[in-house]
């Protein structure tokens, strides 16, 4: 079992939950943190520290969706071991539907 991002993380990105990973499974792209079922330990740290409640749990119906997305850009993406600078926007998007369509393939550039 692993735990899985979803879609209210795009846009926002805020990083909390990879200051906390014990495990460094998370995975940066443009707009959009992944976690690497490979890595992930299942020990749901994260879960609580995410302020767009975006994490679940890949037995989580709402993870159902994501599972596929975070384990493929998880092998793509860089790895990421740090919180960076928020988007300047990021309340904004936090809480909007909808927001599949704007997930960027695109890798973090720091």
């Amino acid at each position: 079992m692993a735990y899985v991002v979803t879609e209210n993380c795009i846009r926002c990105k805020y990083m909390d939950c990879v200051e906390v990973c014990p495990v460094d499974c998370f995975y940066a792209g443009e707009n959009f943190l992944v976690i690497s079922p490979e890595e992930c330990i299942d020990c749901g740290v994260c879960e609580p520290e995410c302020p767009a409640e975006a994490i679940f749990p890949d037995s989580d119906d709402r993870s159902t969706d994501w599972i596929e997305i975070n384990a493929e850009l998880s092998k793509s993406w860089p790895n990421i071991t740090r919180k960076e600078n928020t988007p300047s926007d990021a309340d904004e998007w936090n809480g909007k539907p909808d927001k599949k369509v704007m997930l960027s393939r695109k890798p973090h550039k720091s």
